[in-house]
């Protein structure tokens, strides 16, 4: 079988995290766009990669290419998928794949027209600590999904000038992270939802700084059905943890980093209530008749401290008995 050559369109720092990935896989990039020459030169001496672009198009008619990575701001993505689609070419974009479903919907039937492959790069889906969520979740050991909560937080100091607070550059913490926790509820949800509320907290330029969604299954009427609750926000502190919440259990991944490659027990620092079993993940367990102790001995309890919650991160999962 030929391996496939894949381009690189943008060499950012996700770019970088790219080039080392198909590394460790044993390839490497074929070539190199950018929209500075200059850059993409340097990328290209850095990893020894062969070929690089004299203008940034010049990708789409390279016969040779296979794949191409899209990694540049959210607002040109669609241009360059219209470009790379219309081409022949595969194509992995980054999230926000595009600023609205219309947008998605000219991609996918670009897509299906020219028989190739299209994929957001959603990094979530892959990671060793969402594979084990999703393992304890699919045994139904702890019953049915009642609520799943996230949060997720980075901060970055205002500047107007910024794509992150730029509106213009389809700034705002719900494009840029907000979609990491959006995915990972809507990964666990068993239905599509049919009750979506929002709250938006606005930056001065009008790009959303602050972010709270609720959105609801269609197999009940909230707070009582399943529900998730994600929240978003550039004004936190960058902390990631996870919590997954039951009625008689409880499960939290503490600081999470963006693994792809490590083992569980290696991604967080987590907690798990009930059944007392070990697991790929590093648990701690706790009896979950009060929030506020813990056993001491055979029939008794005494206080512990609630688990601490990020200003910036934090995912929660209940499920009904």
């Amino acid at each position: 079988m030929r391996e496939l050559k894949w381009a690189t369109l943008g060499c950012g720092v996700i770019a970088n995290q790219l080039e080392q990935a198909l590394e460790q896989s044993g390839r490497k990039l074929y070539a190199v766009a950018n929209r500075t020459h200059a850059k993409g030169v340097a990328f290209a001496e850095k990893y020894g990669i062969g070929k690089v672009y004299d203008e940034i198009d010049d990708v789409f008619a390279d016969p040779d290419v296979d794949v191409i990575y899209i990694s540049t701001p959210h607002n040109t993505h669609i241009g360059f998928l219209r470009k790379a689609l219309a081409a022949g070419k595969h194509v992995l974009c980054e999230k926000s794949i595009t600023l609205n479903s219309g947008e998605l919907d000219e991609a996918i039937a670009l897509a299906e027209a020219n028989h190739v492959l299209l994929a957001e790069a959603m990094t979530l889906y892959h990671m060793p600590l969402y594979r084990e969520l999703d393992r304890i979740i699919a045994g139904g050991e702890l019953g049915k999904v009642k609520l799943i909560q996230m949060n997720f937080g980075s901060y970055k100091e205002y500047d107007m000038a910024n794509r992150f607070f730029n509106r213009n550059l389809a700034g705002g913490a719900m494009l840029d992270i907000g979609v990491y926790a959006l995915s990972c509820m809507r990964w666990f949800m068993s239905s599509k939802p049919d009750r979506i509320v929002s709250q938006v907290k606005a930056a001065p330029t009008g790009v959303d700084e602050q972010a709270g969604i609720l959105l609801t299954n269609p197999d009940g009427r909230w707070p009582r059905s399943r529900c998730r609750c994600t929240r978003s926000s550039r004004s936190a502190a960058p902390s990631r943890s996870r919590t997954a919440m039951w009625r008689s259990s409880t499960i939290r991944a503490a600081n999470a980093p963006r693994s792809t490659t490590r083992p569980a027990r290696w991604c967080a620092r987590s907690r798990r209530a009930i059944p007392r079993t070990r697991s790929p993940t590093r648990w701690r367990t706790w009896r979950p008749q009060s929030p506020r102790t813990r056993r001491a001995g055979p029939g008794r309890f005494r206080p512990m401290r609630p688990p601490r919650r990020s200003k910036a991160s934090c995912t929660s999962v209940t499920r009904a008995t």
